[in-house]
């Protein structure tokens, strides 16, 4: 079953195209990581798949509704946790909680029995009755994502959830992520390479607009990126044929027979004290496609 589907999907901002002619098709249950460099359409296509914005072209449907026609409808199965932290600073984390239930029209005693639930969760029970302008930025990025758990969605989108985390709260936030892999459908875009490799069921690379990539992690390593064979600490590198990189006494080879690397090293007089393979990586992929480094 399908859950997102664009087709055509464009939107222009007086005469400059953000997003051009868009086509997706995100499977029920599945993570699905949108990554670009800053300006590449990803932010403004969450937008109009959440009904934020109209597109100026194109169809969106989420599961059987029209995004454009029936945005009530689709607001009622999505979450969305933004780039910026949109919460009530002066109100503590069970009233942001409450606001945003009741927004959706939960009763009372659902929405403190789930928020209950998710603050345990994600750590953030004992600070619950502070007003969140008291809370770190890791805290507010949690309260964030279970504010857009609170109703219970079957789909979430998820704009750079962890962006300036630090390591120990954003891999807290992938292992809860994890959990709804197959049960909720989720679009997420980050800037950690490692984070899109380690999550996602698929990936889609988008720049200046449009999708110029689209597979599974595995699939864009195996296709745009080489691996490589470093050879550590040898004896005799500089002697070698061929055109080899050496770096910081280290060969590097591109090939991945290690064998045949370690038989003709050896009739070379290379001595091999230790020997490894560098896996290929989505950053590599990256600048590969787009010719350009994702930055924060």
């Amino acid at each position: 079953m399908i859950a997102i589907e664009t087709h055509g999907l464009t939107k222009e901002f007086n005469g400059l195209i953000a997003v051009d002619n868009l086509n997706l098709k995100i499977k029920k249950g599945e993570l699905f990581s949108l990554l670009g460099p800053n300006g590449a359409g990803k932010t403004t296509t969450i937008k109009m798949l959440s009904c934020l914005l109209n597109p100026t072209h194109g169809k969106i449907r989420i599961l059987e509704y029209d995004a454009v026609e029936q945005p009530y409808e689709v607001k009622k199965v999505i979450g969305v946790s933004p780039q910026e932290t949109v919460i009530s600073e002066f109100l503590n984390s069970w009233e942001n909680l409450e606001l945003i239930g009741r927004l959706h029209r939960m009763d009372k005693k659902t929405i403190k029995e789930r928020s209950k639930e998710l603050l345990e969760t994600l750590g953030l029970m004992e600070r619950a009755k502070d007003p969140v302008h008291k809370l770190s930025g890791g805290m507010k990025r949690r309260l964030s994502l279970i504010m857009a758990l609170i109703h219970d969605p079957a789909i979430l989108f998820l704009d750079e959830p962890t962006l300036g985390l630090d390591p120990q709260s954003r891999r807290a936030i992938w292992e809860y992520i994890r959990k709804f892999k197959g049960e909720k459908t989720i679009l997420l875009t980050t800037h950690y390479m490692e984070e899109a490799d380690q999550l996602s069921d698929r990936i889609g690379i988008i720049d200046e607009g449009r999708i110029v990539a689209l597979d599974t992690p595995e699939r864009l390593k195996e296709r745009y990126s080489k691996k490589k064979v470093v050879l550590v600490e040898g004896e005799n590198i500089e002697n070698v044929k061929g055109k080899y990189t050496i770096d910081n006494n280290r060969l590097v080879i591109e090939d991945e027979d290690i064998k045949g690397i370690v038989e003709r090293l050896s009739k070379e007089g290379v001595i091999i004290k230790s020997i490894k393979t560098e896996e290929p990586t989505l950053e590599e992929v990256f600048i590969e496609i787009t010719g350009k480094e994702l930055r924060e």
